[in-house]
């Protein structure tokens, strides 16, 4: 049998870290890295697998021979070393392991930086170094544009179904970027965020699945593609945020489930370890080695890729040790409660982790539960993500609007109860993926009334987002109101946009993106309940809200008011808090935009009739489903 062990590669110290759970890095010494021993060029391989009792490389450089590379302990963490000679860049390999409780099976590289193209399983020997970096710009200025009051609106990006080849296949990373930088930058957006790139073996898992913790999905390209279309992005001055899945992960027999016979990476009770809801594994939080590997793959695509931040899916999941459980289905925390505070000390750790490793970037919790300090730091309790979801905002709005618009005056409290915690966190409002597939419809399906109505709640409905405290994210697709739900096999409806009320609300939507950053009234104070006040929130019978958003630093506030029923309402009264004109910056029954042409004829004067708590106020003609912003003419007169 051929000797495939030369002196150790893996240092005492890598392999201390390793063992205690604090090589946050590890993707550098574990996993496939080009070597040379003895005046031989080749590859040396290493993986974590403690209970195996035979380990050997397999791959197309040895015909699959399970026998030709064996490797070595390297010892203590239960770390396995190998080095194959000729075996370069582009070469095939999984991992062969036997145990005697496990028997044997051959295996991915859970390090792997490339993986062979879908529905083949093997992992890819690729170097990362060489690519050319162009975006030092975007990455020496990136933290401004990612600050709590900084303006943040996102696209979310199923790369796979956001635009196609005219054959039906995949486009590539590269030709992706130029295209999808192009429409970015058009509609006004500043950062993408991308549904999972990670590896995996199922699309319909849309990438949350994962297999590749540290390998983008080669259905698109090859590792330096991809580094090349987030170049491309930052140059055209878009951030790239990246969907990334922690909480589970697929049983597929090449994969994480039972790596070296044992439960090394999930948990060993199903109580615990298997996931209801997916049929998939959970990561054991309370194993060193698995924190480990987690918090580096966060850490290597802010690090290896320049992401700009991270979402994390499916927090609330991580949190709640009974989360889609039944009773008697679920093991209590040691005081008897259902949190799983391993969970939460992995998630300080990682966040901790990438602000301080990559001051800047942005990590962003999809979690829908009152888990109390979420976007708040660890030093004062907090998770120590930047932002976190509102998926009570999301839910409730969807909600109110999918009324009928006579029942929706006994709901006025869906329009204004998130009022009462939108600075409790640092809030994303969501209008996701998840809300248009899976029979939910899609934003403009939900939507009642016949089509004049449905396209006027859309426009509305997106510019109360705008509005509301909270960044914003709209998945691809629902800026042009697409009827069609969510399909990851096709593509976008781009044809809608023949027609004028679908080309409307996709000029809305870009005009709100540029009233929102131009604004700062409008983003500035996201996070602070200084930076909003209610004119009226409680005027059920006509579905009317209006409230002041002001940039906290002096600027001149910004009015809105938001009509809810399909009726022209003339001579409207609110309170104003300056004298003079108010200038109409945006309406959303604009003819420009598809609708009425109802409105103010752009301006309005400010009366000496006290309202609403003001000495002033003006009289609005409000449009029906519609939205109107005013703000001060300074220089009027």
């Amino acid at each position: 049998m051929q000797s495939t062990s030369p002196p150790a590669f893996l240092t005492r110290r890598d392999l201390d870290r390793l063992g205690a759970g604090t090589h946050y890095r590890s993707y550098e010494c574990l996993g496939a890295h080009a070597a040379s021993w003895r005046g031989r060029q080749g590859t040396r391989f290493a993986v974590w697998a403690p209970r195996a009792e035979y380990v050997s490389v397999i791959g197309d450089f040895n015909g699959w021979d399970r026998g030709a590379h064996p490797m070595r302990r390297s010892g203590g963490p239960g770390v396995w070393e190998g080095f194959v000679p000729g075996a370069g860049d582009g070469a095939l390999y999984k991992y062969f392991l036997w145990s005697e409780a496990g028997g044997d099976s051959e295996r991915a590289d859970p390090y792997a930086f490339s993986a062979e193209l879908s529905p083949r399983t093997a992992s890819r020997v690729c170097g990362l170094e060489g690519y050319g970096w162009r975006d030092g710009e975007w990455m020496a200025g990136r933290g401004e544009r990612n600050r709590h009051d900084a303006p943040i609106a996102i696209y979310e990006v199923h790369l796979g179904s956001w635009r196609r080849s005219p054959d039906g296949s995949w486009l590539t990373y590269r030709q992706l970027a130029g295209q999808l930088a192009e429409y970015v930058v058009e509609m006004g957006f500043t950062h993408v965020e991308l549904l999972p790139v990670t590896e995996h073996p199922f699309g319909g898992s849309w990438g949350y699945q994962v297999t590749g913790y540290f390998a983008p999905t080669s259905r698109y390209g090859r590792p330096r593609d991809f580094m090349a279309f987030i170049d491309e992005l930052h140059r055209a001055g878009i951030g790239v945020i990246l969907d990334w899945a922690p909480a589970h992960f697929p049983v597929d027999p090449h994969g994480l489930a039972r790596f070296d016979g044992s439960c090394q990476y999930e948990y060993e009770d199903e109580r615990l370890g298997l996931h209801p809801h997916w049929g998939t594994l959970v990561f054991d939080y309370a194993k060193p080695q698995v924190v480990n590997f987690l918090v580096s793959s966060a850490l290597f695509w802010l690090d290896k890729y320049h992401a700009d931040g991270i979402r994390v899916d499916a927090v609330a999941s991580m949190l709640y040790r009974d989360y889609g459980r039944e009773e008697g289905r679920w093991i209590p925390n040691l005081g008897g409660g259902n949190e799983n505070e391993e969970a939460a000390g992995f998630l300080r750790l990682m966040n901790e982790q990438a602000y301080a490793r990559f001051p800047g970037v942005l990590t962003i919790a999809e979690e829908s539960t009152a888990w109390p300090g979420v976007s708040r730091p660890t030093s004062e309790g907090g998770l120590g993500f930047g932002f976190k979801w509102n998926m009570g905002w999301m839910h409730d709005i969807l909600d109110y609007m999918s009324l009928d618009p006579v029942y929706r005056s006994h709901r006025q409290n869906q329009l204004t109860f998130s009022l009462l915690y939108a600075f409790s966190e640092n809030f994303v409002l969501p209008f996701s993926h998840d809300e248009v597939v899976h029979g939910k419809r899609a934003i403009l399906s939900k939507l009642p009334g016949d089509d004049w109505q449905a396209f006027a709640g859309v426009r509305l409905l997106y510019a109360f987002m705008y509005a509301h405290p909270g960044k914003k994210l709209l998945f691809m697709g629902n800026e042009i109101a697409q009827r069609e739900e969510w399909d990851h096999d096709g593509t976008i409806r781009w044809g809608a946009l023949e027609s004028p009320a679908h080309r409307g609300v996709q000029r809305l939507v870009a005009d709100l993106n540029r009233l929102y950053r131009d604004r700062a009234a409008l983003h500035r104070s996201d996070a602070d309940g200084d930076g909003f006040q209610w004119v009226g929130c409680d005027d059920r019978q006509a579905c009317v809200v209006s409230f002041l958003r002001r940039s906290g630093a002096g600027g001149a506030p910004l009015l809105v008011v938001c009509h809810f029923t399909p009726v022209l309402r003339e001579g409207y009264r609110l309170g104003v808090p300056s004298p003079g004109a108010w200038r109409e910056l945006l309406n959303t029954d604009s003819g420009h935009y598809g609708g009425t042409n109802a409105g103010n004829l752009g301006r309005v004067e400010a009366q000496s009739v006290g309202s609403h708590g003001y000495p002033l106020s003006v009289e609005l003609t409000l449009p029906p489903l519609a939205a109107v912003v005013l703000e001060p003419d300074v220089g009027a007169g």
